[in-house]
């Protein structure tokens, strides 16, 4: 029996190769080809099949005569969820959302499902659970009597039927690593068959107008199985974040055609299913009765939304290799502030430990967190507490200037609404009027900063 031709399909761009190399020769990618099973030439039957689910040809058309008006939005009835959305789902939209395992990302589709389902049609098919356990997870979540339509198919074929007789207006497909397509040899879950699984989906979703969730699934190192391609199919692609330990989650928009991206939603986990939460600058902010030496509070922006994060620094005697660890924020960006600090504050920290942590397990990437992050650095080098009230933003470059952030005012009103009254900001962000309740430092040097706050301290 002739033994079935392999080859090697790169998981980040779906590039193939007849052997296995280190690196992709399309991509430039390190250790990503992975072997699978050669598909036949396309026959007539697969071309036929293949041009019935491709939409008809669209004339060309002058971008100038082409009408443009805005998207209509349906909220999904979770307030947070529709915020990470950039207000609702959109008629013939795609969304990619993924997660760890047991995040809560069925929990809360099932829940957005059913309140969907008193104004559209919906359907959710489901290839890793039966029809019983959606069930059951429905009576623990209280929606009884739920009109969510439910199917338990992994075959593309028969989901792609069962969505032209059933017509609905959303449908939640979990997981797409799940499904396989007759018309490809490889198994459920190869680079082949989720790459065409996802753009059969999405050429039905643009072409009858419904809504349509795909979940997928997480590698070990956070990012989504599958080749990077299926991001790029895809018009919004959500991460759900945060600790299985911690009842709180965190969804975030890294790609987002219809609405801001880098926007976030906060969700509480209960035995009811995931709530929204509408003010997340409590959870990241410390129960302190008083004021503890290295603690800095950071008005950071998610996407639209200003939001009050502690940021947390411990500065220990180190041996003949001092540690830098950091939780939260990019370590490598730490290293560099150290340096500025030395060089431009005079504050040395070579032979210590320095550890630096965002509290309630956010993730800070934008650059204006800097300030408060050493501050809060040099309060716990000088076992001195930053006075009560005290908020801090602004990015420093490696000249030791402070550098404004943007939408600084914003930033500032957030802090003064939950009472906050002392400010740190970069001079360029000083509001021109005052803000009520909140008294403003402006700097626009490192050792400035430092030498303003060690006389407030």
């Amino acid at each position: 029996m002739a033994k079935d031709k392999t080859i090697y399909t790169c998981s980040e761009c779906g590039g193939t190769s007849p052997k296995w190399l280190g690196k992709c020769p399309h991509c430039g990618a390190w250790n990503t080809l992975e072997e699978t099973r050669a598909e036949p030439a396309a026959g007539k039957n697969r071309m036929q099949a293949l041009a019935r689910g491709l939409n008809a040809a669209q004339p060309v058309t002058t971008l100038s005569d082409i009408e443009a008006a805005d998207v209509a939005r349906t909220p999904t009835g979770l307030e947070e969820l529709d915020r990470v959305l950039g207000g609702g789902i959109v008629a013939g939209g795609v969304v990619l959302i993924g997660g760890d395992p047991g995040i809560g990302k069925s929990t809360l589709l099932l829940q957005a499902l059913d309140a969907l389902s008193r104004q559209m049609p919906v359907l959710y098919v489901t290839g890793e659970e039966s029809g019983a356990q959606v069930a059951l997870r429905a009576r623990r979540l209280g929606l009884d009597g739920s009109k969510v339509r439910v199917q338990a198919e992994i075959q593309l074929e028969n989901i792609v039927a069962t969505l032209e007789a059933e017509k609905p207006a959303f449908c939640v497909i979990d997981s797409i690593q799940t499904l396989f397509s007759d018309q490809l040899t490889s198994a459920p879950g190869s680079v082949a068959q989720v790459r065409e699984c996802a753009a059969h989906l999405t050429r039905v979703a643009k072409g009858s107008g419904c809504t349509v969730v795909l979940v997928g699934h997480v590698t070990k190192e956070g990012a989504l199985a599958g080749p990077r391609v299926l991001e790029h199919i895809v018009d919004t692609v959500l991460y759900f974040e945060g600790d299985t330990h911690s009842s709180f989650r965190l969804i975030r928009a890294i790609k987002n055609r219809f609405g801001a991206v880098n926007e976030i939603g906060v969700f509480a986990m209960t035995d009811k299913g995931l709530k929204g939460v509408t003010n997340p600058s409590a959870i990241f902010l410390s129960t302190h009765s008083e004021p503890v030496p290295g603690s800095c509070v950071l008005v950071t922006l998610e996407g639209t939304r200003p939001m009050l994060v502690e940021i947390q620094a411990l500065v220990d005697s180190g041996g003949p290799s001092p540690r830098r660890l950091s939780v939260g924020l990019e370590r490598d960006r730490l290293a560099m502030l150290l340096a500025v600090l030395h060089r431009h504050a005079g504050m040395a920290c070579f032979d210590q430990d320095v550890f630096v942590n965002a509290v309630g397990g956010v993730r800070i990437s934008e650059p204006a967190a800097d300030l408060a992050v050493l501050l809060a650095i040099q309060s716990s080098l000088r076992a001195r507490a930053l006075p009560k009230g005290f908020i801090a933003f602004g990015e420093v470059g490696l000249a030791g200037e402070v550098r404004p952030a943007p939408r600084g005012q914003d930033r500032l009103k957030e802090a003064a609404k939950l009472g906050f009254s002392i400010a740190v900001v970069p001079k360029a962000n000083a509001p021109k009027k005052p803000i009520e309740g909140l008294t403003i430092h402006a700097v626009e040097r490192v050792e400035e900063a430092m030498e303003l706050v060690r006389s407030l301290m």
